[in-house]
């Protein structure tokens, strides 16, 4: 039986090239991470799970330059949607989710009968991430798919998510090289960690910034933000990731407050 040349999908070279980027680094950084879960303590691990979180961010740069070129170019199609949601599977879900069990949770033990090492509750709170990253990428292509008005995303997208995640392994991290332990924040960490998955698969509206181009204009206020922003990360490179992806996260919140204010 022959397939009709019109029934091929579409694969345009640029966009799905950067797809590809993003699932070569989401590959680099799982086989960089099971490397360091060769090595018993998390700073003998550091230099693998650092870079494992570079290519993660790596990862985060391709998916923001394949959807770019796609819309520039005129080239969206189904292939690339579904290549793209493939590529962040492994990228912005498998890699942080074990991230999140070996790095960020490292010194979470709750230990029961059933579990004396006290290791599952890291496991499953990190298949919760990869559950609900899983189910974020499937809605958004059914959305996609029905069509809609907003710009914006619903439930925070997964490529923050993973982002935030990679951020907090850097701060950890650093406790551990100043011989600082994190104690009870184990247990706040891994709060963190479940309330961003939920995010994820929930209503609340976070923006796309898929308006922002080249011509994008913005005023003297806006401008010098964004220029001390960049100061503080440059200043702060450890902790300011994470507070740069805490200040996405609570966009919703500004944006009630902002109309509350108004009404």
């Amino acid at each position: 039986m022959e397939i009709d040349p019109e029934e091929e999908p579409k694969i345009y070279l640029l966009p799905n090239l950067m797809t590809a980027g993003n699932l070569l680094c989401g590959f680099l950084a799982i086989l960089t991470i099971f490397k360091g879960m060769q090595v018993e303590s998390l700073i003998g691990a550091k230099d693998y799970y650092q870079t494992a979180m570079l290519y993660i961010f790596g990862s985060c740069l391709f998916d923001l330059l394949d959807g770019r070129l796609a819309r520039l170019g005129g080239q969206e199609s189904p292939f690339g949607q579904e290549f793209d949601s493939l590529a962040d599977m492994v990228s912005f879900g498998l890699a942080p989710a074990m991230l999140v069990s070996r790095a960020v949770l490292a010194d979470l033990e709750f230990k029961t009968s059933f579990d004396p090492t006290g290791s599952g509750i890291t496991w499953a709170i990190a298949f919760v991430y990869l559950l609900c990253g899983g189910i974020r990428l499937a809605r958004f292509n059914c959305l996609a798919r029905m069509g809609g008005g907003s710009s914006d995303f619903r439930g925070i997208p997964i490529p923050m998510a993973a982002g935030f995640v990679a951020s907090l392994v850097f701060i950890i991290i650093s406790f551990h090289e100043n011989s600082r332990s994190i104690g009870s924040m184990s247990y706040v960490l891994a709060a963190m960690i479940l309330g961003i998955s939920f995010l994820m698969v929930s209503n609340v509206r976070y923006p796309s910034f898929k308006k922002i181009d080249l011509k994008t204009r913005v005023k003297v206020p806006t401008l010098l933000f964004c220029g001390i922003g960049l100061a503080i990360l440059m200043k702060f490179p450890v902790y300011a990731p994470t507070l740069l992806f805490i200040g996405y996260l609570l966009i919703p919140v500004f944006r009630w407050r902002k109309g509350k204010m108004e009404s």
